[in-house]
């Protein structure tokens, strides 16, 4: 049931969506037609590629953002990974996510679609594959202490104009 769950609200996201940059259309058309051909691409047993679901998360003041260090990428990135099968949606699985990886309590997820970007990865499945990023935008209750779970290098707030040289952060 989740697969099928996880990959209408996948579909739902992208079609309601309206991207701000002119580039993000294709990569909107593209993940619609990746989705239409793959039921169990939301699942990261899918090897082609798979949904992910990412978290863009903010200071109470939107001052900061909190990245990871991540030691398969070896870059900061946002926080978010796999969607579970006990994920009912990706807004979910993206607040599970943040909040796993973060290890902090409160957080607010904003429920419509924030930016979408794709990324080739060898991710835990062991063989190149495509992450497919739907991201949220999340806000982090205030004086909130972030701390690294297993699946980081490092955990670190950043200002929001000042984030590190290789991040690829889609900030609005």
């Amino acid at each position: 049931m989740s697969a099928e769950s996880l990959h209408a609200s996948a579909v739902d996201l992208l079609e309601r969506w309206r991207p701000a940059m002119h580039s993000e259309h294709s990569v909107r058309e593209a993940m619609l037609a990746f989705l239409g051909s793959a039921p169990r691409g939301c699942l990261r047993d899918h090897a082609p590629g798979h949904i992910t679901a990412s978290a863009v998360v903010f200071s109470a003041d939107e001052r900061e953002v909190l990245l990871t260090l991540h030691p398969r990428v070896g870059r900061w990135i946002q926080l978010g990974g796999h969607c579970e099968p006990e994920d009912d949606t990706v807004v979910g699985a993206a607040l599970r996510e943040a909040t796993e990886e973060s290890g902090i309590d409160g957080l607010v997820v904003e429920p419509e679609l924030y930016g979408a970007q794709a990324h080739p990865i060898t991710c835990s499945l062991g063989v190149p594959t495509r992450h497919l990023d739907l991201l949220f935008k999340i806000r982090a209750p205030r004086d909130a202490v972030a701390v690294r779970s297993a699946e980081s290098t490092d955990l670190r707030w950043w200002p929001v104009d000042a984030l590190p040289p290789d991040s690829d952060v889609l900030l609005r």
